[in-house]
């Protein structure tokens, strides 16, 4: 395996999986709101998605562009969105655009090992739910295993003083699984901005490259996490 096969992204199991309303959690496809109120376009140029993939010796991290998108508000509460992101656009932050590393990493990245950009370009967000986050919820952070790159818990990646806990159909690569994650939301004058972070498992996906669980019988710093961090900044108007 080369320094090249780490993994990222989107959008996207979750690290934790507690009791409902306790802390982070993956299931499958749920149903989508219908959505109420005043539709909000998703203002790509002031919206992003980060992401950060680990291995023992190291980590790389960029960003994944929103496309297109859509809340749904009403009495100032969200009640429906949709959000589509454009895979092929994933950017890597950590490399310099014009060098071979990036090249390298890049083409891993949109080949069958990880997102088969090829045959699945596109990834999507739908919400599910979205309701209050109370003073007694926990995030119950994974035990990963030690190295120079453990990545980043849950806890350190959720933003200060969540309101809200929201769920969604997240589809990768053709598989679609529910997230839920807790987020900071603000909704005033017509805008909403909502700033979340999260991990998550990336072969709920079958983005299964280096998949930690197959490193029994490998050296420690050969295997690339199963985890990966997501942070979220939206704006809609």
């Amino acid at each position: 395996m080369t320094k090249y096969s780490f993994f990222l992204f989107i959008i996207l199991g979750l690290a934790s999986c507690n009791k409902p309303g306790d802390s982070l959690e993956t299931s499958e496809a749920q149903t989508a709101l219908a959505g109420a109120g005043d539709t909000l376009k998703v203002d790509p140029n002031t919206t992003s998605i980060s992401w950060a993939g680990y291995k023992p010796t190291g980590k790389h991290f960029g960003k994944i562009p929103v496309s297109s998108g859509f809340l749904t508000v009403a009495n100032d509460t969200i009640t429906g969105g949709s959000f589509s992101f454009d895979v092929v656009g994933l950017s890597i932050e950590d490399l310099a655009s014009d060098s071979e590393d990036y090249g390298k990493l890049y083409g891993h990245l949109q080949s069958p090992d990880f997102f088969d950009a090829a045959n699945h370009p596109a990834a999507s967000f739908e919400i599910t739910e979205v309701s209050p986050f109370a003073a007694t919820d926990k995030i119950t952070d994974k035990q990963e295993f030690s190295s120079a790159n453990t990545p980043a818990t849950d806890s350190s990646l959720t933003p200060a003083n969540p309101s809200h806990w929201i769920s969604g159909n997240l589809t990768l690569r053709g598989t679609t699984k529910n997230i839920k994650f807790p987020a900071s939301v603000s909704i005033t004058g017509g805008v909403v901005t909502a700033k979340a972070g999260f991990n998550i498992d990336r072969t709920a996906w079958n983005l299964s490259y280096g998949n930690e669980a197959s490193a029994a019988n490998k050296a420690k710093d050969q295997f690339i996490y199963n985890t990966v961090s997501l942070v979220l900044d939206i704006n809609a108007k």
